[in-house]
């Protein structure tokens, strides 16, 4: 009698483990397929900005023309274009001592992109030694993160960064902000407003998901002498990618 009640008790707990394990594999199934729908969701409202070309009716009004971005100018800033091979790929605003660089890509018709851009940047940034928060700012989702650089005196250090992003329509703009903006992000408020009011304009051509928006000089732009320019760019140069500082321009308004 007892031998047959043993039995049954480890055939129920052999049920019992094959229904964990199968309640394992669905919840796992179900974050993953959660995971893929975060990551593909449509591009959400920007009552606030960053604006489409066509949802603003002079986008050159107060903003600086670089062509595929047009950039609100303030009072004291500095604006740097950054070039990758023969392409002006990204712009940095600096203003006292903060910074942000804006750089804008294709992106799907119906897909947003910054879900899946954060959790890449998230994963080399750890590959690298380097730490990374997700937190909803101001801007909404972002990383905050300590990235590794190598100081002036050829130590090892961190340069704190925080990446910023919203997806619009059929593109998408990605901010880093770097100096006192990302140390004390309560800083950072007019960078922000920058990052908010800036037109994207993509074009109507074809072009594959997150090829980079090719900029323009402003035909204004003032150069200043290169070497005059690598040392003021060194600032905020580390944790931003491998993009060449290129021609300032300074005193925008």
């Amino acid at each position: 009698m007892f031998g047959r009640r043993k039995k049954k008790g480890a055939a129920e707990d052999a049920a019992g483990e094959a229904e964990q394990v199968v309640d394992s594999v669905d919840t796992e199934a179900d974050e993953e397929e959660a995971e893929r729908e975060r990551v593909r969701l449509e591009p959400g409202p920007r009552p606030d900005g960053p604006w489409d070309g066509s949802e603003v009716r002079d986008p050159a009004e107060g903003r600086v023309d670089l062509g595929g971005l047009f950039v609100p100018g303030v009072d004291g800033m500095e604006l740097r274009v950054e070039v990758a091979g023969d392409a002006i790929v990204a712009a940095t605003v600096v203003l006292r001592d903060s910074a942000i660089q804006l750089q804008a890509f294709a992106a799907p018709k119906r897909e947003g992109i910054w879900g899946e851009v954060r959790e890449e940047i998230a994963s080399g940034i750890t590959q690298q030694g380097g730490i990374v928060d997700e937190v909803e700012g101001p801007l909404g989702w972002e990383l905050r993160a300590q990235v590794p650089v190598q100081l002036p005196d050829g130590t090892g250090g961190f340069q704190v960064v925080r990446f910023v992003g919203v997806d619009g329509p059929r593109w998408f703009l990605r901010g880093v902000i770097s100096g006192q903006g990302a140390v004390q992000p309560q800083a950072a408020g007019l960078l922000e407003q920058i990052f908010r009011d800036t037109v994207v304009v993509r074009g109507e051509g074809p072009m594959a998901p997150r090829d980079p928006i090719v900029l323009k000089l402003p035909n204004d732009a003032q150069m200043v002498p290169e070497g005059v320019q690598q040392e003021e760019g060194s600032r905020f140069s580390g944790g931003m990618g491998q993009l060449q500082r290129g021609p300032e321009i300074t005193e925008v308004r």
